[in-house]
């Protein structure tokens, strides 16, 4: 009885730190950050996404520079060669599903692209354009 109670507690934790999060709950999260920046926030924009992505800003790198233009296929990574899964939700069903995943790459490759974080409006912004990319299809 000693060991069950332990057990079942990790059993628990475990569930609830594994729980799988969607795409739409980090676009949600991105919103409410965006309107506390500015409470003149008027939504997303996938166009302003799919510009944001493919564009340099100031630097040498775009996004697309190792996600490629077309994020929902496989990538590599400019300086290393290291091969980048798909970004977009479609191609690969595990983006966009670890808040900690999400809140290190979004700092990682933003701070690669822009010399500073991205803003919520940003973030969002690319999310709203990666969500309308369908799957490729393979064969």
């Amino acid at each position: 009885m000693r060991v069950a109670i332990p057990i079942a507690a990790a059993l628990a934790l475990g569930a609830i730190t594994a729980r799988a999060e969607r795409p739409a709950d980090f676009e949600a999260r991105f919103a409410a950050e965006a309107r506390t920046a500015d409470p003149a926030f008027a939504g997303f924009s996938a166009e302003r996404g799919r510009a944001f992505f493919t564009n340099a800003h100031g630097g040498d790198w775009s996004c697309a520079s190792c996600h490629r233009n077309d994020p929902s296929v496989v990538g590599e990574h400019i300086v290393t060669g290291k091969r980048i899964e798909p970004l977009a939700p479609s191609a690969n069903a595990a983006r966009f599903t670890r808040p900690a995943s999400v809140a290190k790459w979004f700092q990682r490759n933003c701070n690669d692209v822009l010399q500073r974080a991205c803003t919520a409006q940003e973030k969002g912004d690319v999310l709203a354009w990666l969500m309308t990319l369908p799957a490729k299809e393979t064969r």
